[in-house]
């Protein structure tokens, strides 16, 4: 089969479906590649850099739609482009159906099949096709780029000889894919992060990042996002004036606020109100990523950079994932060949539209003058709903104290019974055993339990550099082995030889183990 990359109609949009990298694993799928001359070049791929990849490059749309089975895109088809397309052809691209009714009715009467990238289900097999999350990833990334150079300062904390200089403070509302990224370089710059999510399983992964999840002390159980197919549920009227009240709490702290609550579909949800704004530091900025449907914030304007009377800069950007092109079309690219390896199961350059297959019937939402739009639930959960944990009881002193006491309790018995049993032992082996084998026998048990008890207390992440410098110094028998090596016997020498071989690989070995073991722990 054919499939080629059109250049993108819409202002603005420097991504490209097919790049000369991901053209290279279509090929070995037994496809023939094209693209659109100049598809390519405001993401940084020249026509010359398609054609070293064995990639075709038509002159028009025309002929490249004529030329092709499959037509990839990274936005949704122009009117008339979408005209252009034969009965039979696939067209592969962010379609979002549920917004583009007319758009799907005419893929329908084409007899077209319409693959919506912003379709895929979210199951862990479909990873590799989510394009969402990969733009979502990038957005996140980007919102923090864009923040950081409008903000006036640094992101990190410095001690310096002119003064000392506070980090920054992020709040990142909304904890998907992209606040996870913002989350991830926002933190990573130095700045202290704060996030927050109306989804409880979300907690965990905040702060594993090293950011601080803003706690919300609200009695009523809230569902559980998860539930959602990743999502989070729309929230209560109660549930919303607590959030605002928290916000309205945190906003005269904060010096960046990044927005990233919006589910594809519907319109985002105002959770940064005027009068947050206004609480707001002079030289604060506001990056909102859901300004495309709207925005969190009250005062975003799509597609602009404004500044507040108060000084606060709100980033209305609605293009982030453009504004990487060369990367957003990498991992796009990414997503559509592997969509392209689901329906080439054989490998053999034939596509293979099995309805019966979860991720291509999701992603499916035209086929065969039919609309499949809205597709039927996957097979599979989409994620596995969690409980939130229950947190730990909190002890009184006295009983806290209790604890304490039965513990001790109970190590000093067992520590008792074992010194008792081992010198039970020991009088026993000393009835039978001669002197000089019970001054070494003594002298072997007691290094053992030094032993035991010196690494019973190391961290499990140390034991293994432990363990290597243990060898090292326990090779101090080289010394018994250089003794024997001025020995008569040839015998002897041989052995003690090889013992002195093996114990220098034991000590160098056991030094160098450790050394790279510990430096794994250790900040570059």
């Amino acid at each position: 089969m054919k499939i080629g990359a059109l250049k993108e109609s819409y202002e603005g949009e420097a991504r490209v479906a097919i790049t000369p990298s991901s053209a290279a694993h279509l090929q070995k799928l037994g496809h023939e590649v094209f693209v659109e001359s100049g598809a390519g070049v405001r993401a940084g791929f020249s026509n010359s850099d398609y054609e070293k990849a064995g990639v075709t490059v038509a002159q028009t749309v025309a002929d490249l739609i004529k030329a092709v089975d499959v037509v990839a895109k990274v936005r949704e088809p122009a009117d008339a482009e979408i005209g252009q397309m034969r009965e039979g052809q696939t067209l592969i691209s962010f379609f979002y159906p549920a917004q583009n009714a007319e758009l799907l009715e005419k893929a329908k009467e084409q007899g077209i099949t319409a693959i919506a990238m912003d379709m895929v289900p979210r199951i862990s097999r479909a990873q590799k096709m989510d394009a969402l999350s990969s733009m979502a990833n990038i957005a996140g990334y980007r919102s923090v780029i864009e923040a950081a150079n409008n903000f006036g300062r640094f992101f990190t904390g410095q001690v310096t000889a002119a003064g000392k200089v506070p980090p920054a403070k992020v709040l990142v509302v909304g904890a998907g894919v992209a606040g996870l990224a913002a989350i991830g370089t926002a933190t990573s710059l130095g700045a202290r992060v704060f996030a927050f999510d109306v989804r409880p399983e979300v907690a965990e992964q905040i702060e594993s990042m090293g950011a601080e999840f803003v706690f919300l002390d609200f009695e009523e159980q809230t569902q559980d996002g998860a539930a959602t197919g990743g999502y989070a549920a729309p929230s209560s009227p109660e549930f919303r004036e607590k959030q605002l009240e928290k916000f309205r709490e945190l906003a005269p702290d904060m010096d960046v606020v990044i927005t990233t609550a919006l589910i594809p579909g519907r319109d985002a949800p105002v959770l940064w109100t005027k009068d947050m704004v206004e609480a707001m530091k002079q030289g604060s900025v506001i990056v909102d990523l859901a300004a495309e449907k709207g925005g969190n914030c009250e005062l975003t304007v799509a597609d602009e950079r404004i500044v507040t009377e108060n000084g606060v800069t709100i980033v209305g950007y609605t293009d982030f994932a453009s504004r990487m092109g060369a990367q957003s079309s990498e991992l796009y690219g990414n997503n559509i060949r592997h969509f392209m390896t689901d329906l080439t199961p054989k490998k053999d350059g034939v596509i293979v539209h099995d309805m019966e297959d979860d991720v291509i019937r999701g992603a499916t939402v035209a086929h065969d003058h039919d609309i499949t739009f809205p597709p039927p639930p996957p097979k599979v959960a989409a994620i596995a709903a969690q409980k939130p944990k229950e947190k730990p009881k909190e002890l009184t002193p006295e009983e806290r104290r209790a604890q304490e006491v039965a513990a001790f309790k109970a190590e000093t018995k067992s520590q008792v019974t074992m010194l008792a049993g081992g010198g039970i032992l020991l009088l026993l082996i000393g009835l039978i055993a001669p002197a000089s084998f019970m001054s070494h026998f003594i002298v072997f048990v007691l290094a053992c339990f030094v032993g035991f008890r010196v690494i019973w207390n190391v961290a499990h992440s140390l034991h293994t550099p432990l363990m290597a410098v243990t060898n090292a110094i326990s090779s101090i028998i080289i010394l018994g082995a250089l003794m024997q090596i001025g020995s008569g016997s040839a015998w002897v020498l041989i052995l003690a030889a090889l013992a002195v071989l093996m114990a220098g690989v034991n000590i160098v070995g056991g030094f160098l183990v450790t050394r790279r073991m510990l430096a794994m722990f250790q900040k570059s």
